[in-house]
């Protein structure tokens, strides 16, 4: 019976963590998301609010709100298996969509070190 229930324990925890065990995950510097968009080789998913977004926006950025992040899915599912970077002001959004993108099912998702402020800070571009 005891044997049981370690391995029913060991199931749950596998459900929970399953999709975080195979993903891809950690955080990118801007210089490091910036060479990716570039390259073509990951998305960046600007987290912030309109406001925000309208004032100024890394180029070639997805706009989708945090709190719009999970309705608005489907629009970042050709990304599903590509490397993802979310990105907000100055972190801390990113590092929840970040969560929320891999509980989704999303492989590689990033979260941008320090948001639009780095991005700012190290002179790259946005308009």
């Amino acid at each position: 019976m005891r044997l049981f229930s370690k391995y029913c324990q060991l199931g749950v925890l596998l459900l929970i963590t399953g999709p975080f065990a195979l993903a891809e995950t950690g955080t990118v510097s801007p210089k490091a998301a910036s060479a990716m968009q570039v390259e073509d080789k990951a998305v960046i998913v600007d987290v912030r609010e309109d406001d925000e977004w309208n004032a100024h926006h890394i180029p070639g950025a997805i706009h989708i709100p945090l709190g719009q992040l999970n309705e608005r899915l489907a629009e970042l599912e050709p990304y599903k298996n590509r490397p993802v970077i979310a990105q907000c002001q100055s972190g801390r959004r990113s590092e929840k969509a970040q969560l929320a993108l891999m509980s989704a099912g999303f492989s590689k998702v990033y979260s941008m070190a320090g948001g639009i402020q780095a991005w700012d800070e190290q002179g790259l571009a946005t308009e």
